[in-house]
């Protein structure tokens, strides 16, 4: 299988021909194809296994940049990872319209990041601390949006976001479509799941890639 088989947007098969993609990996073949068709997904997958490109490149498929709200969300437990996501999406969205990524995470100034979400990005990629401290401070709103990413869940919520998570997502319109990462299946994530996207189609694949 390659990535024409996915249907992806001449622009974005562009893009992926540039920086030497051909084959999808065993996370994207599956995730793409259900992400595509409207699903809520669950996906236990480790680092390494292509999740970016996974949620990142039918994210791209969905948006619509003429509209000047924000559209998608994506939690991160980290900056490092956050910028990570950022710069592979602009990868992707090279030869698409313009998609402004906006992303934000404690240890840099408020003030700069309340300035970058002026211009109403589509994406905003957030750590879930900085995000609550945005949200307090009315410098954005997620009421709108279309899509909620969760990239390494059960990481942020070893690092003690649980309830941060849960009043992030408490804020997000309940018709929104919700992906979910995660190297483990811990119960607190079973109860995210079962609270926010109980129809959620569920897919796992180890770090050797094969599908479980």
């Amino acid at each position: 299988m390659s990535f024409l088989s996915l249907g992806l947007k001449p622009e974005i098969q562009q893009a992926l021909a540039e920086i030497g993609y051909v084959t999808p990996t065993p996370v994207q073949k599956a995730v793409i194809p259900l992400i595509k068709a409207g699903k809520d997904v669950l996906a236990n997958a480790e680092t390494g296994t292509g999740k970016t490109a996974a949620f990142g490149l039918p994210l791209l498929e969905v948006l619509k940049p003429e509209l000047r709200h924000t559209q998608a969300l994506i939690l991160a437990p980290t900056r490092e990872l956050g910028q990570q996501i950022a710069q592979q999406i602009q990868l992707f969205a090279k030869y698409t319209s313009t998609i402004r990524i906006v992303v934000v995470y404690g240890g840099a100034s408020i003030v700069e990041q309340m300035r970058a979400l002026k211009n109403t990005p589509h994406i905003i990629i957030a750590t879930p601390g900085r995000l609550m401290d945005l949200m307090s401070r009315k410098a954005l709103s997620i009421t709108n949006i279309s899509h909620v990413i969760l990239d390494e869940a059960d990481e942020m919520l070893n690092m003690g976001f649980k309830e941060d998570i849960d009043e992030i997502l408490s804020h997000t319109p309940e018709d929104k479509v919700t992906w979910l990462f995660s190297a483990t299946m811990p119960k607190d994530i079973r109860r995210i799941v079962s609270k926010y996207m109980p129809e959620a189609a569920e897919i796992a694949v180890n770090k050797g890639g094969e599908m479980n």
